[in-house]
């Protein structure tokens, strides 16, 4: 049996002689931990949550009092409020993580544990702060979505691909001296494929087109792939 106790909690986590659900165990305990952590310090969540809540406020202080937004620019405004909110949420997955921490994380689980709990914890996170971002939005700007159940799905994905491609830069910018600093400057660039193709299919779900699911397809191949490749390289970064 290997027991963990991050942060003043036990979890035990029985040994199992397969391998996939031996790491299956892992990435839940590690979820776990984190959701209590973040429950226990709640005003990082607090901070995010008032970070959506002032950015729409100003939106709705700058287009609405000039007139009706148009939906391009209403689509495209929304999609850069969860880009800005994902970059300062994932911001923290490593870097509020102590030396000591990680060590006693590389004595008691596989690496590949760690960046797939992270991934799957961001993604929740994520999924909740772009569904109240989306819900306030929506009530002081309008909501022109006419498919909202496939709008919704889009946010899902997005919240999936800025988890999954935020949490590695996350881990890389842990391991360098400004890492405040280099975390959006390498986040941007590694977000931007997404981010086009985010905007692309939510446009479709926001104009209530039949259009080709391709967007969507686009969408859940490079999450996929940002996963895949999170997985096969960052337990070389866990070794440096």
């Amino acid at each position: 049996m290997t027991r963990f106790r991050p942060s003043g909690c036990i979890f035990a986590v029985p040994f199992t002689h397969r391998p996939a659900v031996q790491l299956l165990r892992e990435i839940w305990y590690l979820m776990q931990k984190d959701f209590r952590l973040e429950w226990r310090q709640r005003a990082a969540l607090n901070g995010m949550l008032l970070y959506v809540g002032s950015t729409v406020f100003v939106c709705y202080l700058s287009f609405v009092r000039g007139g009706v937004l148009p939906a391009p620019a209403w689509n495209a405004l929304l999609w850069i409020i969860l880009l800005f909110t994902a970059v300062n949420a994932v911001a923290k997955s490593f870097l509020q993580e102590s030396r000591g921490r990680l060590l006693y994380y590389y004595a008691l689980v596989r690496p590949e544990a760690v960046i797939l709990a992270k991934i799957a914890y961001n993604a929740v996170l994520l999924l909740g702060l772009g569904l109240v971002a989306f819900g306030a939005y929506s009530l002081v700007l309008g909501n022109p979505v006419q498919q909202p159940g496939r709008f919704t799905l889009v946010v899902a994905l997005g919240a999936l691909g800025f988890a999954s491609s935020l949490t590695l830069i996350s881990g890389i910018a842990a391991k360098a001296q400004n890492s405040n600093t280099l975390m959006p400057v390498l986040g941007f660039p590694v977000v931007i494929p997404i981010l086009l193709q985010l905007i692309k299919a939510a446009k479709n779900a926001l104009d209530g087109l039949d259009a080709s699911p391709q967007p969507l397809y686009m969408l859940l191949g490079l999450n996929l792939l940002v996963v895949a490749v999170s997985y096969l390289l960052y337990p070389f970064l866990w070794r440096t």
